[in-house]
């Protein structure tokens, strides 16, 4: 049903899956001697963060925020947090997750933020970058895959908070958000 929806599947659950495998090795390997703090931005973050912590070999400890900076398809150029960490930040190593940087907002707002309440240091893993939006530069760590400037949804990501559930990421046809 959900698939009528989609115009063309960028990324597949597969390559999805392997670059998260890719991914987990990779900061399993830089934190070997951490135990690093996870954070995921939620909604979106909630399968990527699922795959990326299954397949880490690492100490680590899980908390998340709800910030909120878009309504339909656009970016407000606001940051709202609407659930808030519970963990102390202090003298933590944090690996921030996110479902995708397009123009950096939420990224160059939380940093900060998190370096305010004690991090030792904060790195940046997104599933997606989409470099054509960008507005705000973030160095960004762990990257899943670049992105060219289409309205994407799946694995996490959404449209009004639907189609989250589809198993793969693909482009949302124009008429279902034109409207």
């Amino acid at each position: 049903m959900l698939e009528k929806d989609i115009e063309q599947i960028l990324f597949t659950k597969e390559e999805i899956e392997n670059r998260c495998a890719e991914l987990g090795k990779q900061i399993s390997e830089d934190y070997k001697d951490k135990k690093p703090l996870i954070i995921g931005v939620l909604r979106g973050c909630v399968p990527f963060m699922e795959r990326i912590l299954e397949n880490l070999d690492i100490y680590c400890t899980v908390d998340f925020i709800k910030v909120s900076s878009y309504e339909g398809t656009n970016s407000t150029g606001t940051l709202i947090i609407k659930q808030d960490i519970t963990t102390s930040l202090v003298d933590k190593e944090i690996i921030l997750v996110e479902d995708i940087v397009d123009t950096g907002l939420t990224i160059k707002k939380l940093i900060p933020l998190l370096y305010d309440r004690g991090a030792k240091d904060v790195k940046v893993c997104t599933l997606l970058h989409k470099t054509a939006r960008e507005k705000y530069h973030n160095d960004l760590d762990y990257i899943g895959f670049f992105c060219e400037d289409h309205f994407v949804v799946g694995f996490g990501l959404d449209y009004n908070e639907y189609y989250r559930n589809l198993p793969y990421i693909g482009v949302l046809k124009k008429e279902i958000y034109n409207n």
